[in-house]
């Protein structure tokens, strides 16, 4: 099997040193950069806007992968992409016209991608997976790092793997919330593709040797 794409979730990063943190995410064996946006509305917490992912992506020598867990994203796609986003990904319950959203992220040159929550049926994206570049399942509920892994998303995995496979579609699959050592090869086993982690890989003694090991799991 191919090795695991790795996003570090910058939102775990020590804020008053953004630079370095990025420097060290440069130097690991990440592949990507998870950047959360959160709006306070869609989930219950603020995080950063568009200056600090432009901040971000001014240091940044892997693709930003943006996930917007905010309403109305259709206002924001645009100038996300001009800070740097490579990937941006949409919640499919903050997306009424979700197919619409898919056809504008992909207009600006982003991969496009759809992020479901917990209780969301992963068969609800039947319809659009061949639209979908990147379909992120959320295994912890949105707005807060440093949660407890939610065991039935192996299942949602398996779930979702199938109905790719079904479409003959080339969807990847990402794993958000909750991720580390214990659970990361069961995940990868189960068909995901992508791995975000935040608090796991900052938190560490040694975040670069913390992302090689995800990378070789």
């Amino acid at each position: 099997m191919d090795k695991p794409i790795i996003a570090p979730s910058i939102l775990a990063a020590d804020f008053a040193n953004l630079q370095q943190e990025v420097e060290m995410l440069n130097e690991s064996d990440a592949d990507w950069i998870h950047v959360d946006i959160m709006d306070g509305i869609f989930v219950p917490n603020i995080s950063f806007g568009i200056p600090v992912t432009e901040a971000i992506n001014a240091h940044a020598k892997k693709p930003l992968d943006v996930h917007l867990m905010i309403e109305k994203p259709e206002n924001y796609v645009e100038a996300f992409h001009k800070a740097g986003a490579a990937s941006i990904s949409v919640h499919y319950e903050a997306c009424p016209h979700l197919h619409r959203n898919l056809q504008q992220i992909k207009n600006l040159g982003c991969k496009a991608g759809v992020a479901i929550n917990p209780h969301t049926n992963v068969q609800l994206l039947e319809d659009v997976i061949r639209d979908i570049d990147i379909v992120c399942l959320m295994s912890v509920n949105p707005g807060f790092g440093g949660q407890k892994f939610i065991e039935n998303t192996y299942a949602k995995v398996r779930q979702l793997k199938k109905i790719i496979a079904g479409a003959g579609a080339h969807t990847l699959i990402e794993i958000d919330g909750g991720v580390n050592q214990q659970n990361a090869k069961q995940l990868l086993d189960a068909g995901a593709d992508i791995l975000v982690a935040g608090s796991f890989v900052f938190k560490s003694s040694d975040p670069k040797d913390t992302i090689t090991n995800l990378k070789n799991v």
